[in-house]
């Protein structure tokens, strides 16, 4: 099973990028439904993925039904109108790829899509003072919790990889030699 991101018409190209970013940190694919608010070889977007853009794994639809046409699985709708925490999603208990989906920033998912999958539908809750969060953030949220489910740790590390710093850095780390930034002011 397969953990995907779904974006039906973005338009910031940072939160995007941002996305781009954790669904390389968590293994996902990207699919990103047409229009786009931006385009793709825009430098906005390959700085918000920082060093991690040759590392995206992501694909373009013309629309819903095109990627529906390409894309089975368990579909997850993240709206303002879902009447379910996703806290209440066991990613287990489905054994096809799942398909995380959010709406454009400025006005969600197409209501007749929500319509037809109303029993999944779901919405982070919030207080009553936001209309709802950062895509980018809710997209982190749920691949969170999808991960921390569904991944196993040859995919999503818990401690600092070998590749990069190592498990035991700070325990190993000389304070004395670091420079000013990485002391305590």
């Amino acid at each position: 099973m397969k953990i995907n991101v779904v974006l039906y018409h973005p338009e910031i190209p940072q939160n995007t990028g941002n996305i781009m970013r954790s669904c390389v940190g968590f293994n996902a694919k990207l699919h990103l439904i047409k229009p786009l608010g931006f385009s793709l070889d825009e430098n906005r977007l390959k700085r918000s993925c920082v060093d991690y853009y040759e590392y995206i794994n992501y694909e373009v639809y013309e629309n819903f039904e095109d990627f529906k046409s390409k894309n089975k699985g368990q579909y997850y709708f993240l709206t303002r109108y879902g009447h379910k925490s996703p806290s209440t999603i066991d990613f287990r208990k489905t054994d096809k790829d799942i398909y995380l989906i959010f709406g454009a920033e400025s006005t969600g998912i197409a209501y007749d899509i929500l319509k037809d999958n109303l029993d999944d539908c779901y919405r982070i809750p919030t207080t009553d003072k936001i209309r709802s969060l950062n895509l980018s953030n809710c997209a982190a949220i749920m691949l969170f919790l999808a991960s921390e489910q569904v991944n196993d740790s040859n995919t999503v590390f818990m401690d600092e990889p070998d590749s990069m710093k190592g498990k035991d850095f700070i325990e190993k780390v000389d304070i004395n030699l670091l420079d000013y930034k990485h002391k305590e002011r």
